[in-house]
């Protein structure tokens, strides 16, 4: 696949995927998010494919829209924000939050607006130490949107969330980690290695597994606990007959390394 505005390869199960529009601190243009389609696809229905990495190129993870792809000036028309929304924000966020295998976030600079929103809807976030997360959108007027409303209360709680996004505050990485919205913040030069051996870890585990524990974790906001236990029991059920589920168990009876083909 030959692409634009993005880079996209396959190496050892982990495909990593990088918003390639450094010049613009990676802002999502109709084209971007075309490309990004398409690589989500690969990587949903590519078996080769058992971890995705998102990462930006440059200085910048991603700072949400490209405000200069759209009209917004007066004397035009009012641009249907929604439609945007439903068309590319919303599926993308859905395809990464509901894909059957792990995402990591390698954060590498500012994540704003919708890109710190998409950091947050991956299932693991690392940053570097100078990067830096800002809900944008109370500048100009708007909402959190792409699942910022959802993941973002979900991370820090309900003052610190209301607070950044009324606010618009930066958030540094190092303190994201100590608030607990991240996972880890690193040093800069460590960011690409600890982010891709994590992948490669991950891509070498029961995928099944992981993605059943990403699911019923995601779900378990809405859930009551008695749902959440017949949940927990039928992904036991089903999981119990996997081979990786019966690989583990023969690998540490027998003292060694599971082989596990993520099925």
């Amino acid at each position: 696949m030959a692409f634009e505005t993005i880079t996209y390869e396959v190496t050892k199960g982990v495909a990593l995927l990088t918003l390639n529009r450094p010049e613009t601190l990676n802002s999502f243009t109709a084209q971007m998010h075309e490309e990004v389609r398409e690589a989500m696809k690969d990587v949903r229905t590519n078996t080769d494919v058992r971890c995705l990495v998102i990462t930006g190129a440059g200085r910048g993870f991603c700072a949400g829209q490209d405000l200069n792809d759209r009209s917004v000036k007066a004397s035009d028309e009012a641009p249907d924000l929604g439609e945007s929304v439903e068309k590319n924000y919303n599926p993308l966020i859905r395809s990464i939050m509901t894909l059957d295998k792990p995402v990591i976030a390698a954060v590498n600079g500012v994540a704003a607006g919708a890109g710190a929103s998409i950091a947050l809807a991956c299932d693991i976030v690392l940053a570097a130490r100078s990067a830096s997360f800002v809900q944008a959108f109370c500048k100009i007027g708007l909402v959190p949107d792409s699942g910022g409303t959802w993941n973002l209360p979900r991370a820090l709680g309900l003052p610190r969330a209301k607070a950044l996004a009324l606010l618009g505050d930066k958030l540094p990485a190092e303190q994201a980690e100590s608030w607990g919205m991240i996972w880890r913040c690193v040093d800069n030069e460590q960011l690409m290695p600890e982010t891709i051996a994590m992948a490669e870890h991950l891509a070498t585990q029961p995928t099944k597994g992981l993605a059943m524990i990403k699911k019923l974790l995601n779900e378990s906001f809405s859930n009551p606990l008695h749902q959440q236990l017949e949940l927990e029991k039928e992904a036991m059920r089903m999981l119990g007959q996997s081979h990786d589920y019966r690989e583990g168990v023969a690998a540490f009876m027998e003292k060694r390394k599971p082989a596990f083909k993520g099925e």
